[in-house]
């Protein structure tokens, strides 16, 4: 019978070879490469275990001891020892604090606080795309063309959002103006946190802010969770009404979310997870993030952090000593935005280059552009190089990869003109981007990857 070949007991390579092969490829993609996007990061072993765990099968929806299936007991200890570790590493009081760890990852956390807490078209503030802020914060775009104003986040179809910005010459947050904009907007709350802003934020500031106007304060410290929970970052929780984080970056976690609230929204925000915005929660997920919650709160943790900022700066640093110009001068945390401007090119095209040699980025908005469409820079971030062991003089190393990158590509724009299609035509057969390609393979697999053997993969040559 047909149904004796399917026991679920075969390996992918055996099950799915063209999946096995697409997998091998990109660990091989990762291990040659250098990951400098500062939304990612490299998970455990430990961590991968539960996300190809048993714990995928199971439905449960509701919440511990509430659930809408039976066979839960099981499920129900991992997500309230998630919940634990979650309070926990944050070192917060479970009779003032509550946690759901339910989300799938950090966008549909932060809808859930928004319709837990607000009506329809409450109004809201947030950083400014262009500032550094985050798409779920609230965005909209111009069409001149149709003379139409377009929503681009679900947020600002369902709520009224009103940004606040980084002052364009210093690229720090320009708080007289939030405070000036809020007392005439007037909003239900103000969302404190950003996607690409390299600096430290004044919690104290939002609050005050925030109360002046009769605002909750929402903090968003998806980024800096990992620095947050080993105090190399300030903590919001003093001030802030409800914490969201996704659990990916600096945490380096699995692809999640959590939703940190002070106890009077406990039965709101539960309600708005599920049943309001999600079906059955993401168990095997939910004990990825327990997992490394745990590795979190160990001193080897505390020396990772600590290396995440060194590196960061080591990597400012080096890039200013060679000629570069950063947002805000430096950082004080995982990452770095690099302006590029000064140097008569687009983020795009140096995305572009980045990625034909092997560095792995993303072309970001730095203070002064117009448009989020594009954007003037790059942000870079360490999170994920320090995990395979990479220490200051070894970003020092990137940085000069980077700046290589740099003159092949203004050499390149020289000969392809201004047209970014024109420009990725010109990336091809080029001896400069094969050589430089072959040296940053070269360098990249010295270092070890974590959640998997490197001498085991199917491609396992540069």
């Amino acid at each position: 019978m047909a149904s004796e070949k399917l026991t679920g007991l075969l390996s992918l390579e055996e099950q799915d070879p063209q999946m096995y092969d697409l997998i091998e490829l990109e660990k091989n993609r990762q291990w040659k490469s250098l990951e400098l996007i500062a939304s990612e990061n490299f998970t455990s072993r430990a961590v991968m275990d539960c996300l190809g765990s048993a714990l995928t099968n199971k439905y449960s929806e509701g919440i511990p001891h509430a659930r809408y299936y039976g066979g839960n007991e099981i499920v129900d200890q991992v997500e309230i020892l998630c919940q634990e570790r979650a309070l926990a590493a944050y070192r917060l009081d479970d009779k003032e604090w509550g946690v759901n760890v339910q989300p799938y990852s950090g966008s549909p956390a932060n809808f859930a606080v928004y319709t837990a807490l607000l009506k329809p078209h409450d109004r809201i503030m947030g950083l400014d795309l262009p500032s550094g802020g985050h798409l779920t914060h609230g965005f909209y775009t111009y069409s001149k063309k149709e003379g139409t104003r377009k929503a681009v986040s679900a947020t600002s179809v369902y709520f009224e959002s009103l940004p606040y910005r980084v002052d364009q010459v210093t690229g720090y947050i320009d708080y007289d103006q939030l405070a000036r904009d809020a007392s005439l907007f007037k909003p239900a709350m103000i969302i404190c946190g950003g996607s690409a802003y390299p600096r430290e934020w004044d919690y104290a500031r939002f609050r005050k802010i925030a109360d002046d106007n009769g605002a909750l304060l929402l903090t968003d410290m998806a980024h800096i969770s990992g620095l947050v929970a080993t105090e190399e970052a300030d903590s919001p929780f003093e001030y802030a009404d409800v914490v969201t984080t996704t659990t990916h970056k600096s945490l380096r976690g699995p692809r999640a979310g959590m939703i940190f609230f002070k106890k009077r929204f406990e039965t709101a925000i539960n309600q708005a997870v599920f049943p309001a915005l999600q079906g059955g929660p993401h168990e095997h997920q939910i004990a990825g993030v327990a997992t490394q919650l745990k590795e979190v709160m160990t001193p080897e943790f505390v020396v990772y952090s600590k290396q995440v900022k060194a590196n960061a700066k080591a990597c400012g640093a080096k890039l200013v000593s060679l000629g570069c110009s950063l947002a805000t001068g430096g950082t004080d945390n995982h990452l770095v935005l690099w302006d590029l401007k000064p140097e008569g090119i687009t983020g795009s095209k140096f995305e572009k280059t980045c990625d034909a040699v092997c560095i792995t980025l993303n072309k970001n908005c730095v203070p002064g552009d117009v448009s989020a469409i594009t954007p003037g820079g790059v942000r870079i971030g360490s999170p994920a190089l320090t995990t395979r062991g990479f220490d200051e003089a070894d970003f020092e190393q990137v940085a000069v990869f980077l700046h290589e990158t740099l003159v092949v590509a203004l050499a390149i724009q020289k000969e392809s003109g201004p047209k970014l299609k024109d420009f990725c035509k010109c990336l091809e057969n080029n001896a400069k981007i094969d050589d430089l390609r072959k040296r940053v393979n070269t360098f990249s697999t010295k270092f070890p990857m974590p959640g998997f053997d490197c001498t085991t993969m199917k491609y396992n040559t540069i």
